[in-house]
């Protein structure tokens, strides 16, 4: 799910930044921080939309930057159980496929795959053995997140499946 969060942090201009109005500065540096950010509290962080509020600075002696209290406006894309969401399949796998969904990825199982015994071929393909179903790269899909995993922050992991009713590769 998509989101627009308000966020208030301290925001440490250095003094390069001097030059420039103190809201493009404060701007700049927050995307620079923020921008590509994955987080359990804040999700994917997309994009930055506005600063707010800023307040007064501070100046830590030694460091010859200067601290801002700012409120700002973040777009992120925060995965959540039980959502429904469109993929595309990126790459497949002998034990599942990889959809991107929004700005990053899922995995399906290959037994989540479809109602059928799934097999896998060097094609990257996978094809159930009696609906002659098939799932390849590049194909439109409807999923359901079943579980998410913020273990290593820097790579969350998203499982998902393909087998309730109105899910799958989506039929042109």
């Amino acid at each position: 799910m998509f989101y627009k969060l308000t966020v208030t942090d301290h925001i440490r201009i250095p003094p390069e930044k001097f030059s420039y109005d103190l809201e493009e500065a404060v701007l700049r540096q927050v995307k620079e921080e923020y921008e590509g950010h994955i987080s359990k509290n804040l999700g994917n962080v997309i994009d930055i939309l506005d600063v707010k509020g800023i307040g007064d600075g501070t100046i830590i002696p030694g460091d010859g930057a200067t601290f801002y209290e700012s409120t700002f406006t973040v777009l992120s894309f925060i995965p959540e159980q039980k959502e429904v969401v469109y993929g595309i399949v990126r790459d497949i796998a002998d034990f599942g496929a990889f959809l991107s969904i929004g700005p990053t990825q899922g995995m399906v199982h290959i037994s989540q795959t479809m109602d059928d015994f799934v097999s896998f071929s060097k094609e990257k393909v996978l094809t159930g053995k009696e609906s002659e179903q098939t799932l390849k790269v590049g194909d439109h899909c409807k999923a359901r997140i079943i579980s998410i995993s913020y273990k290593n922050p820097n790579n969350p992991k998203t499982g998902m499946t393909m087998r309730q009713e109105t899910l799958g590769k989506i039929e042109k």
